[in-house]
């Protein structure tokens, strides 16, 4: 399979697969052609996305897999060193890193579906065709 172009949109989950305030739906991806970590959630009733990285240390954020809100589901928090990020757009409000944003990704949900648009610097990571058993 061929590395899908930048605008071409790759789904990513089933639109339930992310409760309001919930879990996150955690995903592979390259960061200038380098291993990365990439999320998504459903926050106030719209998905966003961004890299899992912290803006203070190149870190992932989440304290569990696929968990980034605090206790009150109300701010992304880096585990590692206690930054609070606004969900709806990343912006650094507190600890490390206050007044910078997290890397936000291009994602929308359409049909049942969240999807996904890889840019110049973020893109999918490519399939390992499996062999054939005959």
């Amino acid at each position: 399979m061929t590395e899908p172009a930048a605008s071409s949109r790759i789904a990513l989950c089933a639109s339930q697969a992310l409760a309001e305030r919930g879990d996150a739906w955690v995903f592979d991806v390259l960061l200038w052609g380098r291993p990365a970590r990439a999320f998504a959630l459903r926050f106030d009733g719209r998905v966003v996305g961004y890299l899992n990285r912290c803006v203070h240390v190149s870190a992932e954020m989440d304290w569990q897999p696929g968990r980034f809100l605090d206790t009150q589901k109300r701010w992304i928090v880096c585990a590692l060193h206690g930054a609070t990020f606004e969900p709806s757009d990343g912006y650094c409000i507190a600890g490390p890193g206050r007044g910078q944003r997290l890397r936000a990704l291009r994602v929308e949900e359409e049909g049942g579906q969240v999807w996904w648009w890889p840019d110049a610097d973020v893109q999918p990571v490519p399939l390992v065709p499996t062999p054939s058993l005959s």
